[in-house]
């Protein structure tokens, strides 16, 4: 959501003179180049156990993050306050921990970029019709209550539900020393559900979610009964899975939240901070054939609601769709200001940070490998001996090796090309650059996942990933 100007203004009790100024302060002992970022968030979640709402959270985060880059040094503070003092004694701060022994010379000025137009409403790509804000949670408790029923409808073997929503607003100012302004409010709502199931003394469980940047409006009836039927299928074959025989096989990963492989073992290899460093194992491989033809992995924060959804990014830099690998050759790392003046480059708005007290790093939005031309099916059926899987659970990444391995919560053994068995405590194990060149076919069924993905990397951020179904062969597969 994009509201008026005057609204950020006056939530942090700024103008644009103060802004100015607490930018020219930065500059103040040598700085190239100083920035603002000015948030106020407030989170709130309410929590299901025991078949009540009987738990849940608020508070609010408000302050100013203020950087200094001088060269190849970054200085940065913040302050929990935005009164004129404090955001003053920041700005020295973060000047002086970037002190540089030069001032900017009277020339650079010139070649500065001349500041872009103001945030654009009919652009916003995160609307909130119902503003989280003023909805009373009396009204919101019920739905989570309703979700448990249609669950326990569907399922006599549950045993337990477990549900929680969750959301925040943040409204979000920045500003820097090129006279550049940016603001929104930006809207984040999770309602996830995990259910325990018991039979014949045997445990399984099985959690779902859905994440959007939106508002209250996301709570329908149609949302619920699609989170209880996700939350119920298949735990048949959770209870029926066994461990295969591990070896190295061909691996079909299913359409949709397969996509995390593709997030950890490649995306962020593809960050700009690790090549800049020479620390991915791509550094050294931009221009060059990365995977077979007629692939293309892209970064985007262009999708509307998603919560890899951008307007703009940490740094003020227009939101957009990055093409990293396009028909097999890497094209584009994923660019912060930093690495974007680094390497003599635009920006691609992949400068993200969790909250004011973070400096902002190159960070994947939403990470997906687009369609190919094969059927899902023809997939399956040109396997021999493999595995089909669906659902990721937590992995590790080397990202100067390329070394990944990830555990696998689903899937099924490929016999002849048919699902036969259902399988489970599984490991994928492989290397990133290898297991690209591997792959053997992409569907035409790409599905961009709208769970509640949070991505790490010394910070977190809301993210969001998907995939087409896709082969790859040689991939070892850890069973017994």
């Amino acid at each position: 959501m994009i509201q008026e100007e005057s609204h950020y203004l006056n939530t942090f009790e700024v103008d644009e003179p103060l802004l100015s100024l607490l930018a020219q302060s930065g500059l103040e002992q040598g700085g190239d180049y100083c920035d603002l970022f000015f948030e106020d968030t407030s989170f709130h979640t309410l929590n299901l156990r025991d078949g009540r709402v009987a738990s849940g959270g608020f508070h609010i985060d408000h302050g100013v993050g203020i950087r200094v880059l001088k060269g190849e040094k970054t200085g940065y503070a913040y302050a929990e306050s935005t009164d004129a003092a404090s955001m003053r004694d920041a700005a020295r701060v973060a000047a002086g921990i970037a002190r540089g022994t030069l001032r900017p010379e009277a020339g650079q000025e010139a070649s500065r970029p001349k500041p872009s137009g103001r945030p654009n409403p009919r652009a916003d790509r995160y609307p909130m019709e119902a503003d989280w804000r003023t909805v009373p949670s009396a009204t919101l408790a019920p739905w989570l209550e309703r979700l448990e029923e249609k669950i326990r409808q569907k399922e006599s073997r549950v045993a337990k539900v477990m549900a929680s929503l969750s959301f925040q607003v943040s409204d979000i100012l920045m500003y820097n020393a090129y006279g550049e302004m940016k603001y929104d409010t930006r809207p984040y709502a999770t309602l996830a559900v995990s259910a325990v199931f018991t039979q014949n003394g045997k445990i399984e469980n099985k959690s779902a979610s859905r994440s959007w940047m939106c508002g209250a409006e996301m709570l329908t009836e149609s949302l619920l009964d699609r989170l209880a039927g996700d939350v119920v299928s298949g735990i048949d074959a959770r209870f029926e899975a066994r461990r295969p025989k591990g070896g190295k096989m061909s691996v079909v990963m299913g359409a949709g939240a397969s996509g995390i492989l593709l997030h950890e073992a490649m995306g962020h290899a593809f960050e700009a901070d690790f090549n800049r460093k020479g620390q991915s194992v791509f550094s050294d491989k931009m221009g060059q054939q990365v995977c077979p033809k007629g692939i293309t992995v892209v970064d985007d924060g262009t999708i509307r609601g998603n919560r890899g959804a951008v307007n703009f990014d940490d740094e003020g830099v227009p939101g957009q769709r990055t093409v990293m690998v396009d028909d097999g050759v890497l094209t584009s790392y994923l660019h912060d200001r930093i690495s974007a003046r680094f390497y003599g480059v635009a920006p691609t708005g992949n400068g993200r940070r969790e909250s004011f007290r973070c400096m902002p790093l190159p960070r994947m939005r939403a990470t997906y490998m687009e369609s190919g031309d094969a059927q899902p099916e023809a997939i399956v059926a040109s396997v021999k001996k493999g595995i089909y899987v669906d659902e990721f659970a937590n992995g590790q990444v080397k990202i100067g090796e390329g070394d990944f391995t990830f555990y696998v919560k689903s899937g099924f053994l490929i016999e002849d090309g048919r699902l036969t068995r259902p399988v489970k405590d599984i490991n994928i194990i492989g290397n990133g650059p290898q297991a690209l060149a591997d792959i053997a076919a992409v569907g035409n069924d790409l599905k961009v996942d709208d769970a509640a993905w949070t991505c790490g990397k010394g910070q977190s951020c809301p993210v969001s990933c998907g995939i087409p179904t896709v082969l790859i062969n040689n991939l070892t597969v850890g069973g017994e």
